[in-house]
């Protein structure tokens, strides 16, 4: 993939970071604008390693089928779907996406990156099941999530997830719901699709092991990037009008290098994870859903629990967690030294505020961190209860960084979820914080376009290209029975789920 040049490079955008949001950003420009000439920098020596790799990412194809954090319960008992809503007409659009690149050739065999598996919600006690059933019942008026049963059935939830039933206290009130048209994505198998295609195009190059050390803006309105060959320790300077900073737990940092008066006041929290990995062929097999609980009180939305079947690179897998932790590091790969550097007079404040105000968080990270082999197989058992440790393997999961953002009446807040920051002139933009991230990319880069390339998303070329791109563009779908109808059969049709 790599090509490579010692002359000073002028591209037309410089994408930070080679991870599934570079990789969508690139591919829909190029797509907007051929004659675009476009630069990829990736730390690393191959792309798609760190929180887009499989190993790192949740993997869920977040369509808010059975992610409860998605639809928090109000103070008057009633259940908020909104976001649920959003996010699962957000999936839509990648699915809509992928399905235009399929149809027309550039990426190719859709069953190594998605594949159809259940989506099952898992709940206990009698106060859950009470909630699960009113999420049931906002979230079922809406076409998006016609399909979802709803069962407190012990004999039906054992044939939708045997492991979980088993060895169960019969007593003990469950419920579940479940969407069969869920689904299981390797993004670090797609977005590797997608460079690919991007690379084969004209004029995008792509510098691997290539680290950013700064980046200013000159008076000219051009962006100057110090770049580091890792392999050959050689420096060098890019100039361009565009730079997107994607990446992942990366992006805080050169975010703050940018300069740009749009970045004061954010911070980083980091989160790392690990995962139980189940070794035995015969359990795996048992499991066919991906089926999510409750989070404990406190624990970040990524540590929401799942017993979750995967597919990576065609080997059926089973995990459970992720287990969080704490690191000072905003990458897997990165330095302990991350955190320290990031803390800046601008964001101070608003870190040390969102730590006072998110003290149930701090607790239950180090509640994590000292837990033993045990401890994570009592929390499996929740969900397995017959699981026994000698069948998992403990390995580690990616790093996140959640979003921490000055807020006038609080002084700082810890926020839960991605946003797009972006300079004034949109000559530049960053990508901070995490869930649903990955399965909503072409959604956020929609956004980003809109920001940045303001000017040619009011042209005609671009309105109708990105129409035939992602086909609910224009027409949201939300509410519209017959466009969900027609948009899922044929995206279901061209990625064979």
């Amino acid at each position: 993939m790599s090509k490579s040049s010692k002359k000073e490079k002028q591209p037309d955008v410089v994408l930070i970071g080679a991870g599934i949001m570079s990789a969508t950003l690139g591919v829909m420009l190029k797509e907007l604008q051929p004659d675009l000439k476009i630069l990829v920098l990736e730390r690393l020596h191959t792309v798609a390693q760190e929180s887009t790799d499989a190993w790192n990412n949740a993997g869920t194809g977040h369509s808010a089928f059975c992610e409860l954090n998605y639809t928090p319960e109000k103070a008057d008992g009633s259940v908020e779907v909104k976001k649920a809503i959003k996010i699962a007409e957000q999936f839509e659009q990648s699915r809509e996406f992928w399905s235009y690149l399929i149809e027309k050739g550039s990426i190719r065999n859709p069953q190594d990156f998605i594949r159809t598996v259940p989506h099952i919600s898992f709940v206990k006690g009698e106060q859950n099941v009470d909630f699960l059933k009113k999420r049931f019942d906002g979230l079922v008026e809406y076409p998006l999530f016609h399909g979802m049963t709803f069962s407190t059935d012990p004999a039906t939830l054992k044939e939708w997830m045997p492991l979980v039933m088993e060895g169960r206290d019969e007593k003990e009130k469950v419920a579940a719901t479940k969407m069969d048209i869920g689904t299981d994505v390797n993004f670090g198998a797609l977005s590797r699709k997608l460079f690919r295609y991007l690379f084969d195009l004209p004029n995008v190059e792509l510098g691997l092991a290539h680290d950013v050390l700064d980046l200013q803006q000159s008076e000219d309105t051009y962006w100057r990037i110090k770049v580091k060959n890792l392999t050959t320790g050689e420096k060098f300077t890019v100039k361009t009008k565009f730079v997107f900073i994607g990446a992942g737990g990366g992006s805080l940092p050169l975010l703050e290098k940018s300069g740009i008066p749009e970045s004061k006041g954010y911070g980083g929290f980091p989160v790392s994870g690990q995962w139980l990995i189940c070794n035995n062929p015969e359990i795996i097999e048992k499991h066919q859903a991906k089926v999510y609980g409750k989070a404990s009180v406190g624990a970040p939305p990524m540590s929401v629990p799942h017993l979750d079947t995967r597919v990576i690179d065609g080997k059926k897998s089973l995990l459970f967690g992720p287990y969080a932790g704490f690191s000072t590091k905003f990458l897997k790969n990165g330095s302990y030294w991350d955190l320290p550097a990031s803390i800046k007079l601008s964001n101070i404040k608003p870190m040390v505020m969102a730590g006072i105000h998110n003290i149930p968080l701090t607790k239950y990270l180090i509640e994590q961190v000292r837990q033993s082999a045990n401890d994570r197989l009592e929390a499996l058992k929740e969900y397995f209860p017959e699981a026994q440790l000698k069948d998992w393997d403990l390995a580690v999961a990616g790093q996140r960084v959640q979003v921490i953002k000055r807020d006038e009446a609080a002084g700082g807040v810890l926020e839960f979820g991605t946003e797009v920051v972006s300079a004034a002139d949109g000559s530049v933009a960053a990508l901070l914080g995490a869930s649903p991230g990955a399965s909503t990319a072409v959604s956020i880069m929609l956004d980003l376009l809109k920001k940045c390339f303001a000017e040619k998303m009011q042209t005609k070329e671009w309105q109708t290209k990105l129409s035939e791109m992602i086909t609910s563009y224009k027409v949201p779908i939300a509410n519209d029975v017959v466009a969900t109808k027609n948009s899922r059969e044929r995206t279901a049709r061209l990625l064979e789920i």
